[in-house]
């Protein structure tokens, strides 16, 4: 296995997402910069700062030129970052001097990578969110067509009340709802440029600083922060954390098909799901295994990224690459839980006659809740309580109904009602159709 499965030529299938891998490749990271380096420089030449002549040339320059990630490795590792030998190998492959010099003008490394990565973030979320909509849509019709597909709740792991398979999906979607809207809110804040020099002060970038960075977030269409970003990360802990919710709602989905899908439960099944080397019979859940997975690695590198704020004063190196180490893995995380989540309930099918034959176990105890709350009518709740909890001990030690053991001895009890389904499922169609209708009314059904 390779030091990053998410890199690996053998399992990138398993857990990477190809097109959220190519804008974190080495080479999309280069890209990004130059195109930052270059927008600087006309900038820069549009306000004087740099003469127009030299600014015209690093501006074109900068979207022609290529440059090999290998040939910056050394000088990376030396110097910690890899702009010094970025600049020095774009000046050289300029073959201008004379408006070479003018390139990365007033910059630090950390204005250039940082605004290159919000570059690539900008694509990045936008791939996100695609996948997330995706996900919605999927799970908005499973919850529209299962609305009234009954099936066992259950709490703690223990058979609790009847609920509708729709309103199980709904709930696994209600929080990527939830997490559209939130991304709407940080955008503006994650992606925004930096541009505030070797100290945070923009003293090298002339008078104009303020200007110089509104004018180039103008055209990158990047936001300006107003401030520097060096050493206030609070926007990527912030990205961090939405990453972390969202690789939580995934495995949440994951954990709950898991355990529908176990052999003795049999209530969903899978599309293609994986083999095993010995046993014939199996059909493995790696899809829902793979979400709970990423879901636990997301949540433990988050950590990390959080510790990543303890910024030492102006700047930080520490805390910096913290971050280039746990950031990418984290957006991975969250891009391919999205995907494989739509993917899963896209083809997901829901055994509805598992499901409800689950409702129908031979003592009846799933509707111990409703029996108690019929049987309030006669009594006092908490006796009425007491008279349920005493019956259904005596309905698994003789193997008799709980209803029937009720019925004998509250002879006025109403059990054709009480042991509806479709009553006992009360709101849970109703919360199936309302997240179907919140998803189709936003266009993403």
């Amino acid at each position: 296995m390779s030091i990053s499965p998410f890199d690996s030529a053998l399992y990138r299938d398993l857990f990477s997402d190809r097109e959220v891998a190519t804008l974190f490749s080495d080479s999309a990271e280069i890209r990004a910069m130059l195109l930052v380096e270059g927008m600087l420089a006309r900038v820069q030449g549009d306000l004087g700062v740099i003469p127009a002549e030299s600014a015209a040339f690093i501006h074109r320059s900068a979207q022609e030129v290529q440059i090999d990630p290998a040939g910056l490795a050394q000088a990376t590792g030396q110097n910690g970052v890899c702009v010094p030998a970025l600049v020095a190998a774009f000046r050289k492959a300029m073959e201008a001097p004379d408006h070479a010099q003018y390139a990365h003008w007033g910059a630090t490394s950390q204005d250039i990578i940082d605004t290159g990565l919000a570059l690539r973030l900008r694509q990045v979320l936008a791939l996100i969110e695609a996948r997330a909509d995706r996900l919605l849509a999927a799970l908005a019709r499973l919850a529209r067509d299962h609305a009234e597909t009954p099936m066992v709740a259950r709490t703690y792991g223990q058979t609790a009340a009847p609920t509708s398979f729709g309103a199980v999906a709904a709930s696994w979607g209600w929080p990527i709802l939830a997490h559209r809207d939130r991304l709407a809110a940080l955008r503006p804040r994650v992606l925004a440029v930096s541009l505030s020099g070797a100290a945070g002060t923009g003293a090298a970038l002339g008078r104009g600083a303020a200007e110089t960075r509104a004018r180039l977030a103008k055209a990158l269409k990047l936001a300006d922060p107003g401030r520097s970003l060096h050493a206030t990360r609070d926007h990527v802990g912030e990205l961090a954390g939405w990453l972390s919710l969202v690789a939580g709602s995934t495995g949440k989905i994951g954990e709950d098909l898991l355990l529908l899908a176990q052999s003795d439960a049999g209530e969903v099944q899978f599309s293609g799901s994986g083999e095993s080397s010995t046993m014939p019979q199996k059909q493995n859940p790696v899809g829902a295994s793979v979400l709970v997975a990423l879901a636990r690695h997301v949540h433990g590198v988050n950590g990390a990224m959080q510790g990543a704020a303890l910024h030492r004063q102006q700047r930080d190196g520490a805390a910096w690459f913290t971050e280039w180490l746990s950031l990418p893995a984290m957006v991975m995380g969250a891009a391919k839980g999205l995907a494989l989540a739509a993917d899963l309930a896209e083809g997901l099918a829901v055994q509805a006659g598992a499901m409800e034959g689950r409702l129908h176990d031979p003592l009846g105890l799933i509707h111990a809740e409703a029996l108690s709350f019929a049987l309030a009518a006669q009594m006092p709740r908490p006796a009425a309580q007491a008279a349920v909890k005493a019956a259904c001990k005596e309905a698994m030690a003789t193997g008799t109904p709980l209803p029937a053991l009720l019925a004998a001895a509250h002879p006025g009890l109403e059990l054709g009602t009480v042991i509806d389904t479709a009553a006992m499922l009360g709101d849970a169609p109703a919360e199936a159709r309302a997240f179907a209708a919140a998803v189709e009314g936003r266009g993403t059904a």
